[in-house]
């Protein structure tokens, strides 16, 4: 694929794979804006990503507060990527008054591109990606408004960003699982479509998120190219969202979901009030059909395993189950969407919005609340998860990679394996089984498999470690290695 992009940009061919983290959705708005960029630095990650909302820069018409975004960059030290998602959320600018979200169109879009070319002049060239809201296709939630109104605010933004720092590269607001998990026709996918078709000229990058079971990545990310493709052009694909596992991959999980929801939820009447601020912590503890499905959730005696893990205060021997398929599915993940030609990508998420114990009767707290890669130790990010080692490893592992190839193995079609060239560093191979249940495979032995590679010279060396770090036992070959495969991905390297 060739990256190229309607003006010079820092993602215009480049040349080497990057793995970013994201801090959150709410930076600097529930509390003060804290310290993260040294922890996604000591993660290995190359790009960090963040959430700057109008209403925390602009309050009033005409005064701006640069203290968050400031706070952000003054931890960089310039040999991050950035890219900065800008929510058009304000109280007095945008039709719908919040300083949260759904952020919503702007009551004039000379103000909202004003406020974008201040910003982007006021970051001074640092921030490299920028981009319109996100998951704008989820109305209601993350967009209050229709695909013609985000169009509007996206071609505004692209004018600004291109005028303020014409290097940098402005980001379609991402496709999520509500369009690529969707059939051509559906709501959702018409609203991208829309965009792709009129917004082709005002976005640089195209932004995939890839939520779905890995076997999936490979078809959401050609349902994302499609989409460009039948407008006849292609754009660079990054991935700025990705993360697993969630109970949606289980149907087990989504029937006793589904099932208790109906129930709490039948009758109800609540409206479902915007999500500021204010009305969210106004609102912290009501007992809402929500929180009463969730109750009845957790008190069900029968919840699959599958479902349970995902739970607060879960079974230890389940939550380590959770973060050891959390482990798989980052270096899964990571190497079926590089080898699909990305070469961004962007682990969600880095730590909880705020230190303390969050509210778990929510769905979201169900559905997200085990991402995290770092925890809170006191008010300090100082807590890394097994996932956030994984993370850790993988960057390492990857530095200097240029391309990652998938290849078959002849006679065994379950096994996965990907050639890393890593430019002068000794050449990787990362091999699993991709055919195991992604819940109970772990429970399988692994089986011997030997796997031709070229870049295997006479008489070299080699080593392998799994993705938590564990030494594994290889045997050379002339021009190949036999090694365990299992559901666990093995990393092999030689010289």
């Amino acid at each position: 694929m060739s990256y190229t992009s309607q003006s010079p940009n820092a993602f215009a061919d480049p040349a080497d794979i990057r793995l970013g983290i994201v801090r959150g959705i709410s930076y600097g708005l529930f509390g003060p804006p804290d310290e993260f960029v040294p922890q996604t630095r000591g993660l290995g990650a190359g790009l960090v990503r963040a959430y700057v909302y109008w209403g925390q820069v602009e309050r009033t018409p005409g005064a701006d507060d640069w203290s968050v975004v400031d706070a952000f960059l003054d931890q960089l030290d310039g040999t991050e990527e950035v890219w900065v998602t800008v929510c058009s959320s304000s109280t007095w600018a945008t039709r719908q008054a919040t300083d949260f979200l759904p952020p919503s169109p702007a009551h004039e879009l000379t103000a909202y591109a004003d406020f974008v070319r201040r910003l982007v002049t006021h970051c001074a060239g640092r921030v490299h990606y920028w981009q319109c809201d996100n998951e704008p296709s989820n109305t209601g939630l993350l967009w209050a408004g229709t695909a013609p109104e985000y169009l509007a605010q996206l071609k505004a933004m692209y004018a600004a960003v291109k005028e303020a720092d014409p290097s940098a590269a402005v980001v379609l607001g991402g496709c999520g699982y509500d369009v690529l998990s969707s059939e051509p026709g559906s709501p959702a996918r018409e609203f991208f479509d829309h965009l792709a078709r009129e917004g082709r000229d005002h976005f640089d990058v195209f932004d995939v998120h890839l939520y779905d079971e890995p076997a999936r990545i490979l078809d959401h990310l050609a349902t994302a190219r499609s989409l460009m493709r039948a407008h006849g052009y292609q754009k660079p694909v990054v991935v700025g969202e990705y993360r697993g596992p969630t109970p949606f991959w289980f149907p087990e999980a989504m029937a006793a979901i589904t099932e208790t929801m109906m129930s709490a939820f039948a009758g109800a009447t609540e409206a479902t009030a915007d999500l500021g601020t204010a009305e969210l912590r106004a609102r912290a503890g009501w007992e809402t059909p929500e929180r009463r499905a969730m109750r009845a959730l957790y008190a069900r005696p029968d919840l699959p395993p599958e479902l349970a893990m995902f739970l607060a205060d879960c079974p230890p021997d389940l939550e380590a189950r959770r973060r050891r398929m959390g482990c798989r599915d980052l270096v899964m993940r990571n190497l079926l969407a590089l080898s699909a030609g990305v070469r961004r990508t962007i682990c969600w998420d880095l730590a909880p919005e705020v230190p303390g114990r969050v509210d778990h009767l929510t769905m979201a707290h169900l559905m997200y609340a085990t991402f995290p890669l770092l925890d809170y130790e006191g008010t300090k990010l100082n807590v890394r998860h097994p996932e956030a080692e994984t993370f850790a490893l993988l960057t390492r592992l990857l530095a200097g990679a240029r391309t990652v190839g998938r290849r078959t193995v002849p006679g065994r079609p379950e096994v996965a394996a990907f050639d890393v060239d890593r430019g002068t560093a000794p050449p990787l191979l990362a091999v699993w089984d991709e055919q195991r249940d992604l819940f109970a495979g772990e429970d399988l032995p692994a089986r011997p498999v030997e796997v031709s590679w070229p870049a295997l010279g006479e008489g070299a060396s080699v080593r392998a470690v799994d993705v938590f770090g564990a030494a594994v036992a290889v045997e050379p070959r002339p021009h190949a290695v036999v090694l365990p495969v299992s559901v666990t991905p093995v990393f092999v390297s030689c010289g």
